[in-house]
C-alpha cells in the first residue's frame, strides 16, 4: 500500500504545545517502547561580528514534500520503527524557537536512536529547504547546512 505524501511544514516557528500534544498522543500505543526527538533550534550564531536575530525558511514545498516522504519510507525500510513524524518550519522563526521537529517511535531504544540520526542526516543532505540568516543590523545571508 502507497501511503499519501503528507505536508510537513508548519508556518512560523513550531511551538513547544505542539511538541507535547504529539508525544502524548502516543500514550495509547502500547507496542512502542521508545520515542527518540530532534528538536532544531535557531541558534544566535555570531557570523564576522553580527548576530543571527531569526532564520527565515522557504522551500520548494512540491519537492522538499516528495523528499520527505522518500526518507520516511526509506527509514521505514531500513528500520523497525512503529512510527515516524517530521514537521519544519516555514517563515520567519526567532532565536531560540524550534524549527525542525522529529519524532521517532519503536518497540525498542537502538532503533530508535539509530533510525532518528538516519532521518535527521538525511533531512540536513536532501531536503530543499532555504534558511536566510537575519541579523539584527537587518542584513541577512543565506544559511549553509553543516
Amino acid at each position: 500500500m502507497e501511503t499519501k505524501i503528507k505536508n510537513v511544514f508548519v508556518e512560523g516557528a513550531i511551538a513547544p504545545e505542539f511538541i507535547a500534544d504529539s508525544i502524548s498522543k502516543h500514550q495509547s500505543k502500547t507496542q512502542i517502547g521508545a520515542h527518540d526527538i530532534f528538536l532544531g533550534q535557531v541558534r544566535a550564531d555570531e557570523i564576522e561580528g553580527k548576530t543571527v536575530s531569526a532564520i527565515e525558511y522557504t522551500a520548494y514545498e512540491s519537492m522538499a514534500n516528495q523528499k520527505f516522504h522518500e526518507i520516511r519510507e526509506s527509514t521505514f525500510s531500513k528500520f523497525e520503527i512503529t512510527c515516524m513524524h517530521i514537521y519544519h518550519s516555514l517563515g520567519k522563526v526567532n532565536t531560540g524557537e524550534i524549527c525542525l521537529f522529529v519524532f521517532v517511535s519503536s518497540p525498542h531504544r537502538r532503533v530508535a536512536f539509530e533510525a532518528l540520526e538516519f532521518v535527521v542526516e538525511e533531512i540536513k543532505a536532501h531536503v530543499p529547504v532555504f534558511g536566510k540568516e537575519l541579523f539584527e543590523d537587518d542584513s541577512y545571508q543565506w544559511k549553509v547546512n553543516t
